[in-house]
């Protein structure tokens, strides 16, 4: 039962090639380059007006040096957006269940913000690392600490979605296989089961999308903090 609730995170493969390249081109396929001749409709008026309030609200505390990151924070939060919920479709994969692709997006983005602190001002970077007003005695240990608490950022930014997703995707199973069971024994039981999981999957929905809205935020925390 364990292996069978937990197969669903595998990636899966083709001919033994892992088809997880296509799953992260998902995004890129559902949003082509507009060409200049294009008249603007709803959704390219909708689409244009959530970016312009993402980038206007998210970078909004940040000096003009943050200002040059915004189309990378835009363009991660559109695919993780997309690759949260299109993961809730059945038969698809989600790839941000994997631990090493969200750390993969995370190591690199928290690195440049620390690496872009160190070389704008050194100084200010390093007094992040001690408190002001610190006692003599406390100031080793809280070396040793804040140093901790900076490298587990990223560590926390890619468990976070990883866990968040996960955990919803086996909400969603275990609910539609209890459903599934009681269909014939217990018809009231699977009818309240079936409504638990419509709920559920309107949960789900908020949260791919929230989860994808915190790692961006957390980012641009990290960028503010060293810029």
């Amino acid at each position: 039962m364990t292996m069978n609730l937990f197969n669903q995170f595998l990636s899966p493969t083709f001919l033994g090639l892992p088809l997880i390249a296509i799953a992260l081109m998902a995004p890129c396929l559902l949003y082509p380059s507009p060409a200049p001749g294009w008249q603007s409709n709803r959704w390219t008026t909708l689409q244009n007006w959530f970016i312009g309030s993402f980038i206007k609200q998210t970078l909004s505390p940040i000096n003009t040096k943050g200002h040059s990151w915004a189309l990378l924070l835009a363009t991660l939060m559109v695919f993780l957006i997309t690759l949260n919920t299109l993961g809730l479709l059945p038969y698809t994969f989600t790839p941000t269940t994997q631990l090493s692709l969200n750390m993969a997006f995370a190591v690199p983005l928290w690195l440049a913000t620390v690496i872009m602190g160190f070389r704008n001002s050194p100084t200010h970077a390093l007094g992040h690392l001690l408190p002001e007003g610190t006692p003599t005695p406390l100031v080793p240990i809280l070396i040793i600490i804040e140093s901790i608490s900076l490298l587990i950022r990223p560590l926390a930014l890619g468990v976070r979605l990883t866990a968040n997703l996960t955990a919803g995707h086996l909400l969603i199973q275990l609910v539609s296989s209890a459903a599934f069971s009681l269909l014939l024994s217990q018809t009231t039981a699977a009818s309240l089961a079936v409504g638990l999981l419509l709920l559920l999957t309107i949960l789900e929905v908020a949260v791919a999308m929230i989860q994808a809205y915190v790692f961006v935020l957390l980012l641009s925390l990290y960028l503010q903090e060293n810029v």
